[in-house]
């Protein structure tokens, strides 16, 4: 195991020249002295840290922050009036990766790396794995593998609610370098198309890397121009691969499995009948979900607990990383069966029965298309109430999915914050508005989520399932551009049923 040390700024020039990134720099007679921190947060600034200058919204003033909070150097793409040693090169995008590999010398190379990308399933995937994993290293005596994904990060050193799928590059070595130091051996991350296309992750290398699906998302100004510029994106995973697990079902699997050939092994899973782990007789029974895997190994049944029929292509990604690793059936199958994804279809009913309500983070119509089939056939008889929002200046093709397919099948919809940011809520619930309305569906728009979640619920009369999307277990939502903190739709959701059994007694 490699341990962190310290490296002079002569030594990031080096580094940084020698990827041929570096346009010019004046260390100011100051080359042999140490570097201590590397950030980009002004506030986190300490003595002889390195200073990185990023962003479209960076200000002169938060590197002259940095300077008077000790500061010894920047990096950066254009000169500042600050009488400081620099470092100018090309494109600091492509820098931070070399300048976060040498600070944190390197730790993911000390790691069992997961890296799952795709369009749903990313964060279920991610914790599928980790059961598998951890009642593994819990049987072998190791430590529990680290997270990093859209619900939470976990690294042996933090723990805590994400905010963003991917981190940048400095944030996502730290995680890795404390992961290392805690004796994790193994880490399971989503990978978004914005960190493939950015080059958060560029220099890591992937132990296995997973491509899930792939369905038009995240097309905005400020995300991808266009779906293939999508799906180029997450694509970028492959060539930093080692073992590439593609899903045969998804579409443009073709195009995927072309892709993929520049990892250096390929397994692949699914339905198909092509597949190395190939799933089939899936099944209700009860509560639970049942389906076989065939494999050159095995052939063995499995059970997930945790609702959705939509989740087996989550279970045999799954699979097929713990294949690829070597990790033995019976951690698969008890991993499985234990595991839970929080925020992820959340089940919960009123003692009558009438009341169903699903907890998702459902926020794009691939996961809206697989919520509603999957509820239409498990929940027979039963109306669909739906309750979701759409996030501000971004992903704008969603309002239009989503408000479609919720007409489509709702009894009625609620239209409620979801990270608005800074446009208005009545401005996103209106857009989503029209397409809900052209399926002739009933909808009413209420900010408040709780508010939503409540009326929902305390109006049921008949059996009903209602599908709470997009925060999960979040505790916060992003207006203009604070978090602020507010109870979960898991929390709202236990209350307002426990107050319907109450009146229902």
């Amino acid at each position: 195991m490699k341990k962190m040390c310290e490296y002079n700024l002569l030594e990031y020039v080096k580094r940084l020249e020698a990827a041929g990134f570096v346009t010019e720099y004046d260390l100011k007679g100051c080359g042999e002295k140490m570097v201590r921190l590397l950030t980009y947060n002004s506030k986190s600034v300490v003595d002889s840290t390195l200073f990185i200058c990023k962003g479209a919204a960076f200000k002169e003033e938060y590197l002259k922050e940095s300077v008077t909070s000790g500061a010894i150097a920047y990096v950066s793409e254009k000169k500042y009036g600050v009488d400081v040693p620099y470092i100018l090169v090309k494109d600091i995008r492509t820098a931070m990766p070399v300048l976060a590999d040498l600070y944190f010398c390197r730790p993911w190379e000390d790691l069992n790396l997961i890296g799952i990308t795709g369009t749903k399933g990313k964060s279920t995937t991610a914790y599928y794995i980790k059961a598998i994993v951890d009642d593994y290293m819990a049987a072998a005596g190791g430590k529990e593998s680290a997270v990093i994904s859209s619900i939470d990060v976990y690294d042996g050193v933090i723990q805590k609610e994400s905010h963003i799928t991917t981190p940048e590059i400095v944030e996502l070595e730290e995680h890795f370098r404390h992961a290392v130091d805690s004796g994790i051996t193994y880490l399971e991350m989503e990978v978004s198309s914005q960190a493939l296309k950015y080059d958060r992750v560029d220099g890591i290398t992937f132990d296995v890397g997973v491509f899930l699906n792939i369905s038009e998302d995240h097309i905005s100004p400020v995300e991808h121009v266009d779906f293939d510029d999508y799906l180029e994106s997450k694509l970028r995973i492959f060539p930093q691969t080692k073992t590439a697990c593609v899903n045969l079902d998804a579409d443009h699997s073709d195009r995927i499995m072309a892709a993929a050939q520049s990892a250096g092994r390929i397994v692949t899973f699914g339905t198909d009948k092509n597949a190395d782990i190939r799933g089939d007789r899936i099944r209700k029974k009860g509560m639970d979900t049942v389906f076989n895997v065939v494999c050159d190994r095995f052939e063995q049944e499995f059970v997930l607990e945790m609702p959705g029929l939509f989740n087996v292509e989550n279970a045999l990604a799954a699979i097929a990383i713990a294949y690829v690793m070597e990790i033995p059936v019976e951690y698969m199958y008890s991993g499985l069966k234990r595991a839970r994804s929080s925020g992820r279809m959340e089940l919960y009913h009123s003692k009558d029965h009438k009341v169903v309500a699903i907890v998702d983070y459902a926020h794009n119509k691939l996961s809206f298309d697989k919520l509603f089939s999957s509820t239409m056939e498990e929940y027979q008889g039963h109306r669909i109430v739906t309750i979701f929002g759409c996030p501000g200046k971004k992903a704008f093709i969603r309002r239009r999915d989503l408000g479609t397919i919720a007409g489509k099948f709702s009894s009625k919809v609620y239209l409620v914050a979801e990270d608005p940011g800074y446009e208005p809520v009545e401005q996103i619930s209106k857009d989503i508005a029209q397409y809900v309305e052209a399926q002739g569906c009933p909808y009413e728009m209420i900010e408040d989520r709780g508010e939503a979640i409540g009326k929902a619920i305390l109006e049921v009369t008949e059996p009903t399932v209602i599908l709470i999307t997009g925060k999960g277990n979040e505790t916060r939502q992003k207006y203009g551009c604070e978090y602020l903190d507010c109870p979960s739709d898991v929390e709202f959701t236990k209350k307002f049923i426990a107050e319907y059994d109450r009146l229902h007694e």
